[in-house]
């Protein structure tokens, strides 16, 4: 797992394209929030939500599953808003594309999920929310870099 603030800058720095799996339109929620924040920031967001496949959520057309979205899109970042309970198939698929890294919100941990994706060569970080560490590093990252 990634707990250290160099692997997360790194992380984070690093990647352009965030899948954010259970994102909701609902401007209300906590994974719309985060997606938003993170959107204004210079990262490409891709819905991932079966009820809402084929709709626009945040100008961003909405996939079932990882599967369908990874035929059109590198992902990077596979931001989780899932029960823990959900998160093995959520981490099959990332494995199967490729996934560079899989981050689990705050509140969520799965160990066993978090294990097998670490076999597979996939960098886990769990139990903390993407849009507060990117905001406690705000003189790494700016508006206009280059994403």
């Amino acid at each position: 797992m990634i707990n250290d603030p160099d692997a997360i800058s790194t992380l984070l720095k690093s990647s352009k394209n965030i899948a954010v799996v259970g994102l909701s339109p609902k401007q209300h929620r906590a994974s719309y929030m985060v997606a938003a924040y993170m959107q204004a920031h210079g990262y490409r967001i891709i819905p991932i939500n079966p009820g809402y496949a084929g709709d626009l959520i945040l100008g961003e057309f909405c996939y079932p599953d990882l599967l369908e979205a990874s035929r059109e899109h590198s992902i990077d970042i596979v931001d989780c808003f899932r029960n823990a309970d959900d998160i093995p198939p959520i981490a099959e698929q990332a494995m199967t594309i490729a996934a560079t890294y899989l981050w689990m919100q705050s509140g969520i941990v799965n160990v066993a999920a978090a294990a097998a994706l670490q076999s597979a060569g996939v960098f886990v970080v769990m139990d903390r929310c993407l849009k507060i560490e990117h905001q406690i590093r705000p003189k790494l990252f700016s508006e206009t870099s280059n994403r």
